[in-house]
């Protein structure tokens, strides 16, 4: 299995690597320890990914994202939907995790 980005969140990494001036740049997601139920995700971008990382690309030539996504961080996202929302009370991303048991209210943090 892998993870999979929705249109939407592949555009929205397109349109933040464009404002933050960093379009060579990979899309880093990964899972820290805290938050409400646990674990929580973080997203941030990186330069390159490192040696030992899962690295996925999504969308076609020249609109390309690359995501990378360190060892220990993919036991607990694999198979996960990462999609971009934007709703009244939230934007951000969401990630559908198909092993998370229980979330918080707020989507950001889950257990297993």
């Amino acid at each position: 299995m892998a993870i999979e980005l929705t249109d939407r969140a592949r555009n929205r990494i397109l349109e933040l690597a464009v404002k933050r001036q960093t379009p060579d740049h990979v899309f880093r997601i990964g899972i820290r320890g805290g938050g409400c139920s646990g674990l929580s995700y973080f997203v941030d971008f990186a330069p390159a990914p490192a040696e030992k990382d899962k690295v996925f690309a999504f969308g076609p030539d020249g609109e390309q994202v690359k995501v990378a996504i360190d060892r220990k961080s993919y036991l607990f996202l694999n198979g996960t939907i990462v999609d971009w929302k934007t709703e009244l009370m939230k934007t951000g991303f969401e990630f559908i995790n198909p092993i998370a048991k229980t979330s918080c209210s707020c989507g950001e943090s889950f257990t297993v």
